[in-house]
């Protein structure tokens, strides 16, 4: 098995009395693309602030890349490169004083921080933006070069907050790319998001959380496939017995009520299941309002585990917590 480059054990934070972190425990392999999904309150933005040291390990222990947060936060700093969800670039920088600044304020010494801007500028494709303020940049090319920032002391964990959010489909794809490049050199990536599209395309391993605790774990595939062959989405005049007739039904592995009905997971193929289902509502004078058949995906998931989707559910943002005592 890869190492373990972030260890996380029986983790717990509070805000006054309300627990936020739930005795959390997980871990992310060196050299993967690791999501970690939740609905807002669901304490996922908590254990990422912990995670870059942003706030103070309460209870429980965790390590990045070996260091301990609580006895070892500088060195965990100096492992790890962060983008924020918001945009937090001078406007009147350009590209090549953006990525110099940053080299700057971690002490790189001149040499090798000129090589790396280099670098980084050949790798987020801006070399014909290097002397551009980055206020005249696309919302693209922004996020191109925050990442690139983020790169730059070739940190060995790279947390990405809602890296695409805002983003054209096309920029984001193309983002989709940039991750999994950055990821190919051998950074290991931490990624929030609420595209459920996103996580299923660039992830290979996936913790949701809700209620401060991880509440489902798996690589996409096999979190969709623990659902069942097909989904079944029902509306109907009365939810509640509908729900109560069909937990009867051999074919039916499970049934979640949300706000806009019911998600049925079957056990075999939809297409025989469908008439089944239908026909024992219908025969207990139920109307039916309406009815979807398709194959589970990432948000049937997140959906099965959390009784909402995400992009109901609200975004997160990574809170900026100033540490005391930092630098």
């Amino acid at each position: 098995m890869p190492d373990k480059i972030i260890e996380v054990k029986n983790l717990e934070y509070r805000y006054g009395s309300f627990k936020a972190v739930d005795d959390v425990s997980f871990f992310v392999r060196k050299g993967e693309i690791f999501s970690l999904l939740g609905p807002n309150g669901a304490g996922k933005s908590t254990v990422i602030n912990i995670l870059t040291t942003l706030l103070p390990i309460q209870k429980g222990h965790a390590t990045i890349s070996g260091y301990d947060l609580a006895t070892e936060p500088q060195e965990v700093r100096r492992s790890i490169g962060i983008v924020f969800q918001d945009e937090t670039l001078d406007r009147d920088l350009t590209v090549w004083e953006t990525l110099e600044l940053h080299g700057r304020i971690y002490s790189m010494p001149g040499r090798e921080r000129r090589e790396r801007i280099e670098e980084i500028i050949s790798l987020v494709e801006l070399e014909d933006k290097r002397d551009v303020r980055t206020r005249y940049l696309s919302g693209g090319m922004k996020r191109r070069l925050e990442i690139g920032r983020g790169l730059m002391t070739r940190p060995e964990v790279l947390f990405l907050d809602e890296p695409t959010i805002g983003l054209d489909t096309q920029t984001r794809r193309r983002l989709w790319d940039y991750i999994r490049m950055v990821n190919a050199s051998g950074t290991t990536i931490f990624l929030t998001t609420h595209y459920m599209d996103e996580a299923d395309q660039v992830s290979d391993w996936i913790d949701i959380m809700d209620h401060g605790k991880i509440i489902a774990s798996g690589d996409p595939a096999k979190l969709k496939d623990a659902l069942g062959n097909d989904m079944i989405y029902l509306n109907t005049s009365d939810d509640t017995v509908t729900e109560r007739l069909l937990q009867g039904l051999s074919v039916v592995r499970g049934i979640k009520a949300t706000g806009e009905g019911l998600v049925v997971t079957i056990s075999a193929d939809g297409t025989h299941c469908l008439p089944i289902i239908m026909n024992q509502i219908e025969e207990n004078g139920i109307e039916i309002i309406s009815v979807n058949l398709k194959k589970p995906t990432l948000d049937d998931v997140f959906v099965h585990h959390t009784g909402r989707a995400i992009r109901d559910a609200g975004a997160e943002k990574l809170r900026r917590i100033q540490p005391k005592g930092r630098r």
